[in-house]
């Protein structure tokens, strides 16, 4: 349905550092680099973009805005997870099952450095 997302950011650098780490447990990997922005994926499909405001446009953060990045493994749920908080997100739901969304829906859920509401879902039994 989306060819890809982005996600306004304060710092570039800042987030570049936090994405690379956390995104890494997921298998994702940082594809471009423009001076202010930074696409991140599989090889060949940047999907998730993180971008720094213009020079007088102050990023702001919506509060219903929630990205879900797909990891193949519950351990690498895990992982997102203690990287995140490692890396200075905010705890926002520690990983485990969510059985009312899904019966095999293993989430967890961080604030990132902007404020942005991430996570990370497995959907495959354990």
């Amino acid at each position: 349905m989306l060819d890809h997302i982005s996600l306004g950011v304060k710092d570039i650098e800042r987030s570049r550092q936090f994405y690379d780490v956390v995104l890494k447990t997921l298998g994702y990997e940082r594809l471009m680099n423009f001076p202010n922005a930074s696409g991140y994926g599989k090889p060949d499909q940047p999907a998730f973009w993180i971008g720094e405001g213009e020079q007088g446009n102050m990023v702001t953060v919506g509060s219903g805005v929630h990205i879900a990045f797909i990891a193949e493994s519950r351990q690498a749920v895990d992982n997102f997870y203690n990287e995140a908080i490692k890396a200075k997100a905010q705890d926002n739901g520690k990983p485990g099952l969510r059985p009312h969304y899904h019966p095999n829906y293993y989430g967890a859920f961080v604030i990132d450095l902007d404020g942005h509401k991430i996570e990370a879902v497995c959907r495959k039994p354990a």
